[in-house]
């Protein structure tokens, strides 16, 4: 059994209030209890990954939450608890924190690889976009935003974030894996100030230097 001592904190994340786009993203791929719009949730991404199994125990023993992910990659395991009650997912945070050894601050610091604003994308790129698409459909002429973050599980504060500042489309979201990726459509005004927010929440989160070879 992996002890508490060689437990890699990549990431963790807690989120306030789910936005409604975000939430139906994320419950079309979950393999759990599906999150709704409102609730808070607590993610985590870890290696080695399969001690994400302890960590999900530990919380659902101590804390009235639902789980709604728990997903083993190749290198790293990323799960995720949520429930209307904000002190309670909190509490979820900490108690997972708790049993692997860490504290939040020991995670690494997101890493922005890539974040790109494409204006008036063509109708064929808008549909080889929508054959593959995990959320909302994106059109021709359409402001469409790319973000790349290392570790994945940033990437859900950034959608989510993104959502609650501007009326944005969330067309892509992956959460799991070594890079986080999400994709938003809107106009240039709304796609402008989803990303100044995407922006201020990967710069307040505090960690470990992150090279980008992690």
């Amino acid at each position: 059994m992996a002890s508490s001592s060689n437990i890699e904190l990549r990431g963790a994340v807690f989120i306030d209030q789910m936005q409604p786009q975000f939430a139906a993203t994320v419950a079309t791929n979950s393999d759990g209890f599906f999150p709704v719009s409102g609730e808070a949730a607590f993610w985590l991404e870890v290696q080695p990954g399969i001690v994400i199994n302890r960590l999900m125990d530990a919380a659902l023993k101590s804390c009235d939450v639902k789980p709604g992910a728990l997903v083993t990659e190749r290198s790293y395991g990323t799960l995720e608890v949520h429930s209307p009650d904000q002190g309670m997912v909190r509490a979820a945070g900490a108690v997972i924190l708790k049993a692997a050894g860490l504290t939040a601050e020991d995670g690494l610091a997101p890493n922005l690889m890539t974040s790109e604003i494409i204006r008036k994308i063509s109708d064929h790129q808008a549909m080889m976009i929508n054959r593959t698409r995990a959320g909302m459909l994106v059109l021709g002429d359409d402001t469409l935003y790319t973000l790349e973050v290392n570790p994945a599980v940033y990437v859900t504060l950034a959608a989510n974030e993104a959502e609650k500042a501007s009326p944005i489309r969330l067309v892509g979201l992956g959460a799991e894996g070594a890079v986080g990726r999400l994709r938003l459509a809107g106009s240039d005004a709304e796609i402008e100030e989803a990303v100044k927010a995407v922006r201020r929440a990967l710069e307040g989160v505090r960690g470990r230097v992150n090279t980008g070879t992690n």
